[in-house]
């Protein structure tokens, strides 16, 4: 430990500690612009520099290590000079466009100007002129404006490991851009969006379907079906300044109907539904001596990464579709045959917490009688700007429940949305399918938490099931690369690209704050624990399911419907 002074207040911190986190520990707040938690600091932005007795310039708070006896003042004159001088520049070489810009009131270039009272334009010159890459499905990338903090170049680089962006040229040119300046589209990208969550900007954002859903909620011809993703109704709360974790399920599915949507359904019921697939397949798979490990399927951006990168490895990918994409398939099946319509009339929206299931929703190979499987997606941050034009007081609407027969869950299905979940619920019932009785330790622990790569053996039986759950897809090349050579332990992965899961999604409310991860996985395991029924195959409506339209796991019809393919994207 060591002992210094931080605005006149004495602060003992540990040695090696940066000011910037020893001036956190006594209340003092220290803007950043470049700064990520738990990353190697930059010192890029400068916005956090601070004045040490006896140094001739400022140092950058984020970057510099406390020391015995040292003298800092974080809000000197000089200091707000400085600090005052780079929000200017950048202020002047950025669009003015706050009024109509996606991220007005949620812009940290705009709270540091109001911050520092900028009031009159003091620098003026060439501005940055680019084009907008509107070439994913998923999101879009406006290098205008861009202040080149380069937080989302490490993200990509140093925690999702994927490097589909980076620096190019020097000076004024400087730009964050993909190989060769090309659409995002085409480049190594899988659309995770963690990019978006820690761009203090609208330089990267999600590419918006609010004006299809607006247009087929006005349409008579339109039969529209909302459907919910498990992580949404933990984190859509925090929108409106409710307790991090507060469950909104059912608000949200008041809300929607009072958006227009004909059915609200919960796309749970397809997770409980994955499960009965995945699990049956994994059997399979065992029993059959066929390619093991067996990877989970639910997360398109993990199956883009291993289309691009590891193509020969799709085989050991389960062909289950993921759970929204199932219950799309459902909705334009089962149910359009129960109403009597046209599935082409049927028009189904998911409110995802990503930004990559944009994507998946357009893949061809996700599509029943020529028609896709889901119209639209919306993440929880659209879906919150919906209730905004709609007049909708979130915060007061009552609760009610979702519609079925697409609608009724299990505990299992809740917890899909964080890491380790889906390993979990397809244990559940793969165990019970097995040995025909219940796994009675339901909460598997092990498999937990925000860990990179964790791993537990459960017996099942006779059998020692040994399995992995990857967290963040910066995690999952060293096992990939150990299949490869034929060193594979495990039987059964689960692989989720964002850091935390679906919980901490591409398109969920942006934030820098590693405990609010931790708060919505708990919400999730809380809504699992109290249900009556944990296990998908105590779903009623599944069981009808099978017995009306697919008969059984794995069957002819469950195929066609449930279950997709993939390709290498390696050119």
């Amino acid at each position: 430990m060591v002992e210094l002074s931080i605005n006149k207040i004495k602060v003992k911190a540990e040695d090696n500690m940066t000011i910037l986190d020893a001036a956190k520990s006594v209340g003092i707040s220290i803007p950043t612009l470049c700064h990520i938690k738990d990353l190697i600091p930059s010192g890029a932005c400068r916005i956090c520099s601070v004045e040490v007795e006896g140094f001739r310039n400022l140092v950058p708070a984020c970057a510099y290590p406390v020391s015995e006896g040292m003298t800092v003042e974080t809000n000197s004159a000089r200091v707000r000079r400085a600090r005052k001088t780079i929000v200017e520049l950048l202020v002047e070489n950025h669009p003015q466009d706050c009024l109509i810009c996606v991220r007005n009131k949620n812009c940290e270039l705009q709270n540091l100007a109001e911050r520092y009272s900028l009031r009159e334009h003091r620098f003026h010159g060439e501005t940055k002129d680019h084009a907008v890459d509107i070439s994913s499905p998923s999101l879009e990338r406006d290098p205008a404006k861009c202040i080149l903090c380069g937080r989302c170049v490490r993200v990509c680089n140093e925690v999702q490991k994927i490097g589909a962006i980076d620096f190019a040229n020097r000076g004024f040119q400087s730009n964050v851009t993909t190989p060769y300046n090309k659409g995002i589209n085409v480049s190594d990208c899988i659309l995770c969006g963690q990019c978006i969550l820690v761009c203090p900007t609208a330089a990267l954002r999600e590419r918006s379907a609010m004006k299809e859903v607006s247009s087929a909620l006005e349409s008579r011809n339109k039969y529209t079906i909302a459907q919910i993703a498990p992580a949404v109704r933990a984190t859509l709360g925090e929108e409106y300044n409710l307790p991090l974790g507060t469950d909104v399920t059912g608000k949200l599915v008041t809300g929607l109907r009072r958006l227009g949507f004909k059915k609200v359904f919960d796309t749970n019921f397809a997770a409980d539904l994955t499960i009965w697939e995945e699990a049956n397949e994994l059997i399979q798979r065992i029993s059959n001596n066929e390619p093991l490990p067996m990877f989970t399927s639910c997360c398109p951006g993990w199956v883009k990464f291993i289309e691009h990168n590891y193509p020969d490895l799709l085989q050991y990918v389960s062909s289950c579709k993921s759970p929204h994409e199932m219950e799309g398939a459902i909705a334009k099946t089962y149910y359009a045959k129960k109403l009597g319509i046209s599935p082409k009339d049927v028009f189904v929206v998911s409110v995802m917490p990503c930004t990559v299931k944009k994507f998946e929703a357009s893949r061809p190979e996700l599509n029943e009688h020529k028609l896709q499987d889901v119209d639209a997606v919306l993440t929880t941050r659209e879906l919150v700007r919906f209730f905004e034009v709609a007049g909708i007081d979130f915060a007061d609407l009552n609760d009610s429940e979702f519609d079925n027969p697409l609608g009724e869950s299990t505990g299992a299905a809740a917890i899909f949305g964080t890491s380790g979940g889906v390993m979990e619920a397809a244990l559940r019932n793969a165990y019970h399918t097995l040995t025909g009785e219940h796994l009675e330790n339901m909460e598997l622990n092990a498999i937990r938490g925000l860990e990179g790569v964790k791993e537990t053996t459960i017996k099942i039986g006779e059998l020692d099931v040994n399995v992995a759950v990857v967290n963040g897809i910066g995690n999952i090349r060293q096992i990939l690369d150990d299949l490869r050579s034929g060193n594979s332990k495990y039987h059964f992965i689960e692989v989720m690209a964002c850091p935390g899961g679906c919980i901490n999604g591409g398109g969920q409310p942006i934030h820098q704050k590693t405990d609010k991860v931790v708060q919505r996985m708990r919400a999730l395991y809380e809504i699992d624990k109290k249900m009556v029924k944990r296990r998908s195959y105590e779903n009623e409506s599944i069981k009808t399911l099978y017995k009306e339209y697919f008969v059984e796991p794995g069957s002819h019809v469950s195929h066609e419907v449930l279950h997709t393919h993939f390709h290498s994207r390696k050119s």
